[in-house]
């Protein structure tokens, strides 16, 4: 593989969205990051940078240390919930210039509107697309990137690497990183899953949930728990509210998805 140099500076930006660019600056998810070189790396080694990441509790170290097993030629993490804020405040670590970011994110984040049955489908699946060629790409960067979508608990992230100029990705390998991805955030995030639980379903909801999984209508889920037809329904609009979901379909493919039924 060759060795591929990939410079990440970060360009002023103004006063675009208030001090966000700083904010990220401080917090070490943007900004500059020197020159770096990929060197194809051994996995005990990707486990001892990953094992360190962890001990620094360092969301970004252990994100480079898995681009850089992979040849990717940058990364960006970010959550996809279908209930959160705007898409940028939507990222948790890059080292992407934060220009590029910027412009980019809100392309990235139409995965959110995709159904949940395609969500469901696509975990760590790597999905190829294309940047715009104006977007401002760092040096070394093709304009293809692959994102790779994963769970930790209920809340969803998908993982963004910049594809190198004149080098191919492993689909195994960057299977292989979706694994390890989803493993480095769920001990780093551990907080955000205990978070997202406090939304989990009532016993009833489950129970509906669980006739709908089985094929059951509002009318038949009545009979067999004992409550009006209405009641169904309005318990069943809960559960498609709390999963952001839009069709009794939908809420199933949740459920499966989250081990719910």
């Amino acid at each position: 593989m060759e060795d591929v140099g990939v410079s990440f500076t970060s360009d002023a930006v103004g006063e675009v969205l208030g001090n966000k660019q700083s904010e990220f600056q401080r917090s070490g998810n943007f900004g500059s990051v020197p020159a770096r070189e990929h060197r194809q790396m051994t996995y005990d080694q990707l486990v001892a940078r990953l094992s360190d990441a962890i001990e620094a509790a360092d969301i970004s170290r252990g994100l480079r240390a898995l681009s850089d097993h992979v040849g990717a030629a940058g990364y960006l993490l970010m959550r996809q919930d279908a209930n959160a804020g705007t898409p940028l405040e939507n990222v948790i670590a890059s080292d992407w210039p934060f220009d590029l970011v910027r412009k980019s994110v809100p392309l990235l984040a139409d995965v959110t509107r995709s159904t949940e049955l395609d969500k469901c489908l696509s975990v760590l699946q790597p999905q190829f697309a294309m940047l715009p060629d104006a977007i401002g790409l760092p040096k070394g960067a093709s304009n293809q990137y692959c994102s790779i979508a994963f769970n930790v608990g209920r809340i969803r992230y998908s993982l963004t690497l910049l594809c190198p100029v004149d080098i191919i990705l492993s689909q195994q390998g960057l299977r292989s990183l979706g694994v390890h991805c989803s493993y480095l955030a769920s001990l780093l995030f551990s907080e955000q899953v205990k978070s997202g639980r406090e939304l989990e379903l009532t016993d009833r909801e489950l129970e509906c949930l669980y006739w709908i999984a089985e094929g059951k209508t509002s009318d038949e889920i009545a009979t067999i728990i004992g409550i009006s037809k209405n009641t169904i329904n309005n318990y069943i609009t809960s559960v498609m509210r709390k999963t952001a979901t839009r069709t009794r379909s939908e809420a199933i493919a949740y459920a499966v998805r989250n081990n719910l039924v």
